[in-house]
């Protein structure tokens, strides 16, 4: 696929900077299912073309769901559509980015209680893999996980900020916005640009990525499918 890597992120990761992590088969791509339920095919969401949408079945597997991002989905003979949350997408070339004092790097000892905080917030979509995608950061009280955030899809030259969540009990201390810039300041560091994604219903987090300096890019659809039995 030709263009600008975020036109189609998932794909430009998968084949790219995240080919590690993936699972490919001609024409179509997938993380890993421990590290993430996305997939991608290289004409887009949007592809009419029968060998991709069966190089996504076999990856999917039968009644396997599938998440993709960008355009409205066109999906294959028998593919079933799960669900469909519209999203936008910010590229972040004028955030603020900084490091933070408070912030701790999380990883594999702490994925039980990063899954618990996405359990309890719902960020997004987050496995018990999904801290090998890129750095996450953490701010703790008492020990306790609070917030976090960390980095997800990284197609060439870019990474998306993801699992911004802060524990209920502490929202509204700017623990998110501190975390996002820190966040942003390691994939800067790197020579990234960072990026993210999130959901159109969701405005408060919005004005806060505006706040911080993200720019609207563009509208995506993501769409969770389930490939035919």
């Amino acid at each position: 696929m030709t263009g600008h890597p975020l036109d189609s992120p998932l794909w430009s990761a998968l084949t790219g900077p995240h080919r590690e992590l993936a699972e490919v088969r001609g024409a179509a791509a997938r993380y890993r299912p421990e590290v993430a339920p996305f997939a991608a095919q290289a004409g887009g969401p949007g592809t009419t073309d029968p060998a991709a949408w069966a190089d996504l079945s076999a990856l999917a597997g039968p009644g396997g769901v599938v998440v993709l991002s960008g355009a409205e989905p066109a999906p294959g003979a028998g593919w079933r559509l799960v669900e469909r949350i519209p999203g936008l997408q910010f590229e972040g070339s004028g955030v603020d980015a900084q490091p933070d004092d408070e912030a701790v790097a999380l990883g594999a000892d702490d994925v039980p209680e990063m899954l618990d905080l996405v359990a309890r917030t719902r960020p997004g979509p987050f496995r018990s893999g999904t801290h090998l995608m890129g750095g996450y950061l953490g701010i703790r009280l008492g020990g306790a996980l609070i917030a976090m955030a960390g980095q997800r899809m990284r197609p060439p030259g870019w990474t998306e900020i993801s699992a911004v969540c802060t524990d209920p009990d502490h929202r509204g201390k700017g623990l998110a916005g501190r975390l996002v810039r820190a966040v942003a300041a390691g994939v800067r560091a790197r020579g990234d640009v960072p990026f993210l994604h999130v959901a159109a219903v969701n405005t408060g987090a919005v004005r806060l990525y505006e706040r911080l300096g993200f720019t609207l890019r563009r509208e995506v659809v993501f769409s969770a499918l389930r490939a035919p039995e």
